[in-house]
């Protein structure tokens, strides 16, 4: 009988391991959103604030204000400036709070890892909206009622559609900051800089020159989302809307990714 030497006998092949599901890492970036404090009193938040629009807009407005269309612009402002914030926290809180090399240690494929914050994001933001809107339209009712007044539904699916639009992406760029950052506070001022400073500045600059005001909303995202949120769009302004966010969204985030794919996690 004949016996294999040792180092002739053939290794064990590895156990195929099957790659983790989407929706999984999913489900553990929605839980890691409410892991920080920060997070979860900005979550909280817009829920609070939208409540408190509604109710100071029904008890202190004008009767031509109780509209559902008033309402939901109303209360879709705090999303504008919460949600973007929240997705900065997801992404760059990661370095700042030294996580990332855990995170990727326990996933490498860090393609996978971003998607799932965006999906995550992507969520948040559409589960928000439909919060505000569903608020939006008791709030009219309740708030006709008390005045005895008729409510006044004078806010289109399509427009309602691409105020959800806008919105996202403003948390879109949110994401493709902090991925091009990686730091929290730079992230953060650039975000807000992006939401406040930039339309003001815009706009003054469009007031003395002629150019800007012909041209500028080609390359500025922030006026070229404002058009979603008027009752009619032309095909030249979804043009400005795809450029501008080809300009601060797409192309700042595929390189944002390839410096992350590429950098050393620490």
């Amino acid at each position: 009988m004949t016996t294999l030497a040792p180092d002739a006998v053939p290794p064990l092949a590895p156990a195929a391991r099957r790659p983790v599901p989407l929706t999984r890492l999913v489900d553990v970036e929605l839980r890691k959103l409410v892991d920080t404090r920060a997070s979860r009193w900005l979550l909280a938040a817009v829920p609070l604030l939208t409540l408190l629009t509604a109710v100071a807009l029904a008890v202190w407005g004008p009767d031509t204000e109780v509209t559902f269309g008033a309402y939901t612009a109303t209360s879709l402002m705090p999303l504008e400036l919460l949600l973007p914030l929240v997705a900065v926290l997801s992404v760059a809180g990661e370095w700042s709070q030294r996580s990332a090399l855990t995170t990727f240690a326990l996933l490498p494929r860090r393609g996978r890892v971003m998607a799932a914050k965006a999906v995550a994001l992507l969520l948040v933001t559409l589960t928000a909206a439909a919060s505000v809107v569903l608020l939006s339209a008791v709030a009219t009712v309740v708030a006709a009622q008390a005045r005895g007044l008729d409510a006044v539904w004078d806010l289109s699916t399509t427009l309602t559609l691409r105020s959800v639009l806008a919105y996202a992406a403003a948390v879109a760029f949110g994401f493709t900051t902090a991925v091009a950052l990686r730091s929290t506070a730079p992230a953060m001022v650039a975000c807000l800089g992006f939401l406040f400073v930039v339309p003001m500045v815009s706009s003054v600059v469009a007031g003395v020159s002629g150019w800007w005001a012909e041209h500028g909303a080609w390359v500025d995202l922030s006026w070229s989302l404002s058009f979603l949120t008027l009752p009619g769009i032309t095909g030249e302004q979804w043009a400005q809307v795809g450029t501008g966010a080809l300009l601060w969204i797409a192309l700042p985030l595929v390189l944002g990714l390839r410096r992350l794919h590429r950098v050393e996690i620490r």
